[in-house]
């Protein structure tokens, strides 16, 4: 039944159903920040700390060492990033999904005053119906 706020609840519908799918990208982006963090400290782990050689093997032993730390604190960056926008994604759902669920309150609402005002006349005019039958009756009675 087609009432004054259905295309609110679709319009509104369709804001809810955006903002899932950027929560869901989000998600998936603080996911990927997570896994690529995981490797870059697997692959610190995996760096093996030199006991003897030449000063250029400690000097690029430990340039690797750098690099494979500052690529540790950039995920480490970007985790956090990731994880803000995931929490303004849930906040951002939140909004829109109140906003659907009070226009379609009012929807439901609306259907229900306008079944209530059927029924109402449906009643109306059953009970002139009746009346009308019955006057009609009784004036065969008294005709006879």
């Amino acid at each position: 039944m087609k009432t004054r706020y259905s295309s609110l609840v679709a319009i509104k519908k369709n804001a809810m159903q955006q903002s899932e799918q950027q929560l869901q990208k989000a998600n998936q982006a603080l996911h990927s920040a997570q896994e690529a963090l995981r490797l870059s400290l697997e692959e610190l782990q995996n760096i093996p700390p030199l006991e003897h050689g030449k000063a250029s093997d400690f000097l690029a032993n430990r340039t690797l060492l750098d690099s494979q730390r500052r690529l540790i604190v950039h995920n480490e960056n970007w985790v956090v990033y990731a994880s803000r926008d995931v929490e303004r994604a849930k906040e951002q759902l939140k909004l829109v999904t109140i906003e659907y669920e009070k226009f379609k309150y009012l929807e439901h609402q609306e259907i229900q005053r306008i079944l209530q005002e059927v029924k109402t006349k449906e009643s109306k005019d059953l009970d002139e119906v009746a009346l009308m039958t019955f006057m009609q009756n009784r004036e065969i009675r008294q005709a006879i």
